[in-house]
């Protein structure tokens, strides 16, 4: 049996087991920094290459989430460097989040649909240099026709798959306020689609019942925080019921923080904070 067949033929229903070296690893996404962010070292600023060092350093943690709109270039001598900068650092590299704007899997419109899947295809060439496990299209803002989007994710998946890298699916953009759209997805394009679910992506109607539905397929997780209150509580939603539908769907990480601050330094102190908060609710869980 062919290998895509064979994984497509893998029940739907079995929990995407996450690689050894990522259990129970945290990190961050590189687009909680986006506002901070220059080429060259400025102060108050942060450079990506540094990031890293920082991550081992600083936050005690060595998972990173790429995407796209934060990386300075996709030309090699650039993507080559930040792979070593992070291999320095002992830090991993985890996915590129393919966040290039204008793109449609799904359209009807063929030019622009293989215009879509030739930048995407580039975009997984870098991120073969990067070292990445894992790619995620962008989503777009319109619920797709299933029969362009099938065979748009198709071909992304096997051209990865020669590369070593998986494709990710993320509630973002139409999938935000329904629950049932990932499972629904990974249903129609095959089981070696996976999930990275997005703890705050999602409408508060939609929010627990989509991550119920998603975990079970995700080998990745942004857990996303909105802003803390001043003694620290955190009432935009309940990321502890967010962490334990996770953990009771058998995820164990990586746990990649998403968070936004204006200011840097603070918002290096939050993500400390939700490091301290998901060690505690992991170290308190049964295996």
């Amino acid at each position: 049996m062919k290998r895509r067949r064979f994984l497509q033929a893998l029940p739907l229903t079995l929990a995407a087991a996450p690689a050894p070296a990522l259990k129970l690893e945290l990190g961050i996404t590189t687009g909680s920094f986006v506002r901070h962010l220059v080429e060259t070292a400025q102060p108050g600023k942060l450079r990506l290459l540094d990031l890293p060092r920082i991550m081992r350093d600083e936050l005690d943690m060595r998972v990173i989430d790429l995407m796209t709109a934060t990386l300075v270039s996709l030309e090699p001598k650039y993507l080559e460097q930040l792979r070593q900068a992070a291999a320095d650092a002992g830090c991993v590299l985890t996915n590129l989040k393919m966040n290039q704007k204008g793109l449609d899997l799904a359209t009807a419109d063929e030019n622009l649909r293989r215009e879509s899947i030739a930048v995407y295809r580039r975009t997984i060439d870098a991120a073969a240099l990067l070292g990445v496990r894992w790619v995620r299209p962008l989503p777009g803002p319109k619920a797709p026709d299933l029969k362009l989007l099938v065979p748009s994710y198709r071909e992304l998946i096997d051209y990865a798959d020669e590369k070593g890298i998986g494709v990710l699916i993320e509630n973002f953009g139409w999938m935000q306020g329904d629950p049932d759209a990932i499972p629904q997805v990974i249903q129609a394009v095959g089981s070696d689609l996976k999930s990275q679910p997005d703890t705050g992506n999602w409408t508060d109607e939609a929010r627990y019942d989509g991550l119920t539905k998603a975990f079970p397929f995700a080998v990745s997780c942004d857990f996303k925080a909105r802003d803390f209150d001043a003694d620290g509580t955190h009432k935009a939603y309940d990321l502890k019921r967010c962490f334990d539908i996770g953990w009771q769907a058998g995820f164990r990480g990586p746990w990649c923080f998403e968070h936004f601050h204006n200011d840097l330094a603070q918002l290096f102190r939050e993500m400390g904070v939700l490091r301290d908060m998901l060690r505690g609710w992991i170290k308190a869980s049964p295996p």
